[in-house]
């Protein structure tokens, strides 16, 4: 399996957060891509290709246009106001105040482009989010190309961000630019199944009302779990794209014989859907010692994982999201890329 991937992420380091409460270190760390990328290497799952350049033509088509405007220029506004640091949102539009109007100065926009805080923004950051969606294209164009699968080691991640915000580590969403991509280039239905942890709230509302792509998210119960405000079992889509998306909320504790049931399931809905193609978001945060996460797969369940997947028999689209058990993201993703190969 081919692999795209690029040292760019790099400049996305040191961003800070806001989490239980005080301001940290982001837990989504450069390390994280590394540990994948040397897995990689380690086990000979294929080469690792850079990617190849692409605009924001396919992102424009899920995502508003004054938001991808807006990523490019964080940086530079928040230094303009002789700030270093990390550029971080401490006002929301929430119930009750006006969220229809961006304001001009850039702590007002950093609360309308953001749903929490932490998506942290330093120098390099715009660098490493623009080369994400580089790599998620270029891999997506292997898979259009013939290729049975590819691996698009993303980051930062993509999930998260919806149609006109960012959160959740997330800023342009990888997967669903993916889907767009392929669905522009021939591909009359798409299925993406979201494996992380949290519930893929941006893939969710970016294609919520819309029948040609479907979306399947296995998660942590939105009542108990991030990104709260979104995930249910009730939320199935609206007008064209009623049915089309189904989630799974599962509770603390959960393990693999109750998340593999989820899996099944979950997996003919899709094979009823018959896609041409299946895009996967690859959380591997469900892993017993992930320090963010609360579910209890072990390391030998994420093989499995990209066993059942590979029985679908589709081409097929690995897009990296979570994962913050670092000393064993990159065992746990790659044994799911290694099931899916057979090996």
């Amino acid at each position: 399996m081919k692999t795209v991937f690029s040292p760019r992420h790099l400049g996305h380091a040191n961003q800070l957060e806001l989490v239980a409460g005080a301001i940290v270190p982001g837990f989504e760390l450069t390390s994280r891509a590394e540990y994948v990328s040397g897995r990689i290497k380690t086990v000979g799952l294929g080469p690792i290709l850079p990617p190849q350049e692409h605009d924001l033509t396919t992102a424009a088509r899920i995502h508003r246009q004054d938001y991808l405007d807006f990523l490019p220029t964080i940086w530079d506004r928040w230094t303009a106001e002789g700030r270093t640091g990390t550029a971080l949102p401490f006002t929301w539009p929430t119930r009750g105040l006006r969220g229809d109007v961006p304001p001009e100065f850039i702590d007002g926009l950093l609360g309308y482009y953001a749903f929490d805080a932490g998506c942290g923004i330093v120098g390099g950051s715009w660098d490493a989010i623009k080369s994400s969606h580089d790599v998620a294209l270029t891999a997506a164009g292997l898979v259009q190309d013939g290729e049975r699968a590819a691996f698009a080691l993303c980051r930062p991640p993509g999930h998260h961000a919806g149609a006109g915000f960012m959160g959740g580590y997330c800023y342009i969403n990888n997967a669903a630019v993916a889907a767009q991509w392929f669905r522009d280039n021939g591909a009359k239905r798409v299925s993406i199944l979201d494996v992380d942890y949290h519930h893929g709230n941006g893939t969710q509302e970016i294609f919520y009302s819309r029948a040609d792509v479907q979306v399947i998210n296995l998660h942590a119960d939105p009542m108990q779990e991030y990104p709260y405000f979104l995930g249910h079992a009730d939320e199935r889509g609206t007008g064209e794209g009623e049915g089309y998306n189904l989630n799974y909320p599962m509770r603390f504790g959960t393990d693999w014989d109750r998340w593999c049931q989820a899996l099944e399931d979950a997996c003919g809905k899709l094979v009823a859907y018959n896609p041409d193609v299946v895009v996967i978001s690859l959380g591997v945060d469900t892993f017993e010692k992930d320090p963010i996460s609360k579910f209890k797969l072990k390391t030998e369940d994420f093989a499995k994982i990209g066993e059942r997947i590979a029985r679908l028999n589709l081409p097929t689209l690995f897009v990296m999201e979570g994962g913050y058990a670092v000393a064993e993201i990159g065992v746990n993703a790659v044994s799911v890329l290694t099931g899916f190969e057979g090996n």
